[in-house]
């Protein structure tokens, strides 16, 4: 697998200064001695909850464009499938670019989520006066339901995106990924994580990249690992660092600067574009994923549902595991055990035989861990 295949199956995961002061997590090599992590205790009686969301997929991609609306400019930023929280400063920068000059400008945010808040804090950071309306807050956002590791999933169809979106989603996901480096680690619940990808079978190489490849993004990339680096001896074991981010804090302290910066968060719902159209902002983005589709009609939206499973923290896991598509995240707030896509199914209730798939294969991959 390239790196594009590896973190395509971290990618079936419903996710102050330099990226050196963000805490690394990530388990290192002891010298001169064979690595040995700690197992997840992956057990029914450790569930504490489950959290269910739907994915704002696009084939094509996720939208950013500007269109009048009246004798308003409206942005759109939404549609960003896996990759909402990811991508989010990325897309952000984009859509404030197509409202420049934004200085004194009064804006309007719609949705309160990853997308949203990053994109109020981009317009504030650029001068705009911006009040946020959105129809549910953190924790009732679909940013809450995400695993929230730093990499773009089923963002889109590689067999539907043309050359001009590839070249745009490139640019978002390296605007974010330094955006998110300058985030103190602490206040926003960000850390460095290494993960390794196990797998049944030998590694068969590398195909090429596609046209929206961000190989270049991949930190500590590493391909099958010799002994004794290989946690899972027996597996077939690639291993990459990326960013966690944890939405319990993380979203809450981007709704704390924005109220410090000015910004009004107002609760309500919009039924059609008329009731958008009688917002007294003159300049509108629309962050409202899922719901753009019923909003401004755009009938190539459609959800992804995928599940988290959460079981009771163990502080002593610093790793995240992926294995036969599904994964490990830890986190303070529990162990995330997930990988779930399920397109166009748009229930909320939690489908206990995709988690009994998912308890199996964790439970397998630690049959292999070295102790």
């Amino acid at each position: 697998m390239v790196r594009r295949q590896l973190l395509a199956t971290s990618a079936s995961l419903l996710l102050a200064g330099c990226a050196s002061r963000t805490r690394l997590s990530a388990p290192l090599q002891p010298a001169g001695q064979s690595l040995v992590l700690a197992p997840v205790a992956v057990e029914e009686n450790r569930i504490i909850r489950r959290v269910v969301g739907l994915r704002p997929f696009r084939p094509g991609g996720f939208v950013v464009r500007a269109e009048p609306l009246g004798d308003k400019l409206l942005v759109h930023n939404y549609g960003h499938g896996g990759g909402g929280v990811t991508l989010s400063w990325g897309t952000a920068e984009l859509a404030a670019e197509l409202a420049a000059p934004l200085a004194g400008a009064d804006c309007a945010v719609l949705g309160c989520g990853a997308v949203g808040l990053a994109t109020a804090r981009t317009l504030q950071a650029r001068g705009a006066q911006v009040t946020i309306y959105a129809r549910a807050l953190p924790p009732d956002t679909t940013s809450n339901a995400a695993g929230a590791q730093w990499w773009p999933s089923f963002v889109y169809d590689s067999s539907a995106i043309t050359p001009s979106f590839a070249a745009q989603y490139v640019r978002a996901a390296h605007l974010a990924y330094q955006r998110f480096q300058t985030l103190p680690g602490e206040r926003y619940g960000i850390r460095w994580t290494r993960n390794y990808a196990a797998s049944d079978e030998p590694d068969q190489g590398d195909p090429p990249d596609s046209a929206a490849s961000l190989a270049d993004l991949c930190v500590e990339c590493r391909a099958v690992l010799p002994a004794p680096e290989n946690p899972f001896p027996d597996l077939s074991v690639r291993q990459f660092d990326t960013m966690m981010i944890e939405p319990p804090i993380y979203l809450p302290a981007l709704i704390r600067e924005v109220r410090e910066a000015g910004g009004r968060i107002v609760v309500r719902d919009f039924h059609d574009r008329q009731d958008v159209a009688a917002l007294k902002q003159k300049l509108v983005f629309n962050c409202t994923g899922l719901g753009a589709g019923e909003l401004f009609g755009d009938a190539e939206l459609t959800p992804i549902k995928g599940q988290l499973t959460v079981l009771l923290p163990q502080p002593e896991v610093t790793y995240n595991a992926l294995f036969r598509g599904s994964y490990m995240f830890p986190r303070q707030d529990g162990v995330l055990l997930g990988g779930t896509e399920q397109r166009g199914e748009w229930s909320l209730a939690p489908d206990l035989a995709a988690e009994a798939r998912i308890f199996a294969d964790q439970r397998a991959l630690y049959a292999h861990l070295r102790r």
